[in-house]
């Protein structure tokens, strides 16, 4: 029972990265309704950004660990921002209304450019942060076995609650979220009842990108590096967990998540670690025929 509880314990941490990620993208695909392969890119560019300004602030400019960190953190923010700005403006707005296609060849570019980004500025090799706030806090214990998280994972879990919670809670309550739920429902008819869509878009993209940057800077930080090709596992993970659930709540969007990064932790404790991807890929294409059928069923009756 102590490895079992072990295993939902590392849940937790990688259930709260995927929860993040899972709820920044529904902000942006609840209204663009369509797939959006940089996302994932994006996570890891940002966690890559903040490894190699934190690897310059600390070599170059001779600041301390800490400070080199809260350089790299800010850096990465500023990108996600910069790389918010240009993706809504130069190629959501732009192909909304065309075929599904034209965004997922772009958005396929577009991770393909940052990856290489990346590994460029990082001249191809990796970059490791030493291991910070490593201290592990015992939950439960016997003679043999003890049952622990180190206090990074536990700050990382604190944190993601709290940015959804907080999220959320304006999201219910804001006129935004209201906004936000119009012009995912029938951006048409909301542009005729006054909201300024393109704001709410550009807003929500952003809003989508900080949460990718948050998730890549924690990521970063509690596994001291991210390679150059995880953003496109990621993307695809929270591509899927998102479809099965549907984009009209990022809430639920990050409870689906959470329970799929429990899945994973599970399985990875249980069965061969080198067929967790694929039977996990394989669970989640089965929800989303199962689901998809309903719907469709739904909608004929």
């Amino acid at each position: 029972m102590l490895y079992f509880f072990q295993q939902v314990l590392n849940g937790l941490h990688s259930g709260a990265l995927y929860a993040l990620l899972a709820f920044g993208y529904v902000l942006t695909n609840g209204i663009l309704h369509r797939t959006n392969l940089a996302y994932g890119a994006l996570f890891a560019f940002c966690g890559q950004t903040m490894i190699l300004t934190a690897a310059f602030g600390y070599q170059a400019l001779w600041l301390t660990l800490f400070a080199a960190v809260a350089l790299g953190i800010v850096a990465a923010f500023l990108y996600a921002a910069l790389i918010s700005h240009i993706l809504s403006r130069s190629v959501f707005e732009p192909l909304a209304d065309r075929t599904p296609n034209a965004i997922v060849v772009t958005t396929l570019g577009i991770l393909l450019l940052l990856s290489e980004a990346s590994r460029i500025a990082a001249d191809t090799h990796d970059l490791w942060l030493p291991p910070m706030l490593a201290q592990p806090i015992v939950f439960a214990q016997n003679a043999s076995f003890k049952a622990t998280l180190t206090l990074i994972q536990l700050l990382d879990c604190a944190v993601v609650v709290a940015a959804i919670a907080l999220a959320t809670f304006a999201f219910a309550r804001s006129s935004f979220g209201r906004r936000w739920r119009a012009v995912s429902d029938d951006p048409r008819t909301a542009a005729m009842c006054g909201v300024d869509v393109r704001a709410v878009f550009r807003h929500a993209v952003l809003a989508g990108g900080f949460c990718a940057a948050l998730a890549g800077i924690m990521a970063g930080l509690y596994y001291g590096n991210i390679s150059f090709g995880s953003g496109l596992v990621y993307g695809l993970k929270i591509l899927f967990v998102t479809a099965v659930g549907g984009y009209l709540s990022p809430p639920r969007a990050a409870l689906g998540a959470a329970a799929f990064g429990m899945a994973e932790s599970l399985w990875a404790g249980y069965f061969p670690v080198e067929w967790r991807d694929a039977w996990m890929y394989l669970f989640l294409v089965a929800m989303l025929v199962l689901i998809g059928a309903g719907r469709d069923q739904s909608k004929i009756a």
